[in-house]
């Protein structure tokens, strides 16, 4: 969501959740991949903290943006929607998230980088290409100044950029 929220905003800011990190933990079957080919797309996985983009929407939008949201998101149930604390400067929001179902077959845990980079590297689903997709990602990061070495190292294989 963070490079492509998809839906009008009236403001965004970066902000942190705890008890969750960024992971290449989600087999997509729809977007960057498909049943018989899964890609893999990153969710909030359990554990650590995760820096990202809050976005504040005009109070009138709140179902339309929760519609569109669950109807992109929630394709399958390789999600689960909810509402969590995200701590910005300017103190602290609850706000919808969508983390990793880990009692569901789209997850994935945690693959080594050479598996994850195959993946990542060969999938396509109706969304496009995985490659596009996590080095948007990345480069999204970057302008934040945000660093997470395993998605840089992973994108970077992918991108046949030496790391």
């Amino acid at each position: 969501i963070m490079w492509r929220p998809g839906f009008e905003h009236e403001e965004c800011r970066p902000g942190r959740v705890f008890s969750y990190h960024r992971s290449l933990c989600v087999w997509s079957w729809v977007h960057r991949g498909t049943r018989a080919r899964p890609g893999l797309v990153l969710g909030l996985d359990a554990g650590g903290s995760c820096q990202g983009m809050a976005y504040r929407i005009a109070a009138g939008q709140k179902t339309e943006v929760a519609d569109y949201l669950y109807s992109r998101e929630l394709v399958t149930d390789g999600y689960q929607a909810l509402l969590h604390h995200v701590h910005l400067a300017i103190g602290v929001v609850t706000a919808l998230t969508f983390r990793a179902n880990r009692g569901h077959p789209q997850y994935a845990g945690r693959l080594d980088h050479r598996s994850a980079g195959h993946v990542v590297g060969s999938a396509r689903g109706l969304s496009g290409d995985k490659p596009e997709y996590l080095d948007s990602e990345v480069r999204q990061l970057q302008a934040m100044g945000i660093t997470e070495g395993r998605l840089h190292k992973i994108n970077a294989m992918v991108q046949g950029r030496p790391r």
